[in-house]
């Protein structure tokens, strides 16, 4: 059982704020406060500087885009303690290698993000922390998410166990169309990696999630809003609200409902209303058979209700003879037959 990854509902319930409150630090602990209420697992976030993450030289933009968006140290660890004193978790993408070491005590599992699957060198580091890591897959190849698990398992043998590796079906686009969630992939790296494996929805709406989770879907990572009427940011249309979230909670729980035991028996509510006898066959005469008359199929038929003779026992009474007579569709006895 993958203990790292089990959440209140059954899948671990990750809440992505991500860059949703565009470097606003009040913003971010409203976001946060709406994320614990909704009833997530984990509000997550990215840990990034601009000129940590992105080349001012190579692409300016973007550079100056998340220098926007960056929140200090000081108020990552404040968003922490919300959360930690609410008795729900915290965790976030770290992007930049002097974050990992403040951040470090504030984390149950790190998440690496789909765009540093191929970031050897930041997996690296990461593994020396011996927590559980949490991959994204997006943008990605088959092999090169194998040989991403693998090389973190090739650092540390910790990954080498099951439940510390989860490894989510991702798509790098904001929306994505329902045909590129893709989430047979699930069972396909669950195959392959012997771990965990969930998803990370960018789809609108949370039906591919309640799909997921179907499907066996052990961590669910989605982005998180208040409301995404009037955003620019293109992360807030794919985001759930704190009301979506609680409904996903819901389809969760009945999800969980329908699929219930994976022991096959016959249930009290079956037993007790008689359908065992109601709705099976027994074996039963089909005309009038004398007493001394050796039984042939052309004699017997098959009927509901399962009185008598188990319509399973039906070849056991060819050839026997009759000790008395039998009227047609009467209940037998073995004690009618020789």
């Amino acid at each position: 059982m993958n203990t790292n990854w089990k959440g209140k509902h059954g899948p671990l319930l990750v809440a992505e704020i991500g860059g949703n409150h565009e470097g606003d630090f009040e913003y971010a602990k409203k976001l946060t406060q709406l994320a614990i209420d909704s009833g997530a697992d984990y509000v997550k976030f990215q840990i990034y500087t601009g000129d940590g993450l992105v080349s001012k030289l190579e692409s300016p933009d973007r550079n100056q885009h998340f220098k926007k968006f960056e929140l200090s140290s000081k108020q990552h660890m404040e968003l922490a303690g919300i959360c930690r004193n609410q008795n729900v978790g915290y965790t976030a993408s770290v992007w930049n290698f002097d974050a990992l070491e403040w951040i470090n005590p504030h984390m149950d599992f790190f998440k690496v993000g789909s765009g540093d699957l191929t970031a050897y060198p930041m997996l690296r580091e990461l593994a020396k922390y011996q927590k559980p890591i949490l991959i994204s897959t997006g943008l990605a190849s088959e092999k090169e998410v194998v040989d991403a698990v693998r090389f973190l398992r090739e650092q540390n043998q910790f990954y080498n166990k099951e439940e510390n590796i989860a490894v989510l079906q991702c798509t790098s686009m904001y929306p994505i169309n329902n045909a590129d969630a893709n989430l047979n992939v699930m069972h396909r790296l669950k195959k392959i990696l012997n771990c965990a494996v969930g998803y990370s929805d960018h789809t609108e709406g949370s039906y591919a999630m309640e799909i997921a989770v179907a499907m066996g879907a052990e961590v669910l990572e989605f982005h998180f809003t208040d409301d995404r009427s009037g955003k620019t940011f293109r992360d807030h249309k794919v985001s759930l609200t704190k009301e979506e979230v609680q409904n996903l909670i819901l389809k969760i729980n009945l999800i969980n409902t329908l699929k219930g035991t994976s022991e096959k028996k016959a249930l009290p509510i079956e037993i007790d209303n008689g359908h065992d006898k109601s709705f099976r066959r027994a074996v039963y005469p089909l005309k009038v058979i004398k007493k001394g008359e050796v039984i042939t199929e052309e004699k017997l038929t098959i009927l509901r209700p399962l009185h008598g003779i188990d319509a399973r026992e039906y070849d056991q009474l060819i050839g026997r003879k009759a000790l008395k007579d039998l009227e047609k569709h009467q209940k037998l006895s073995w004690d009618y037959f020789e």
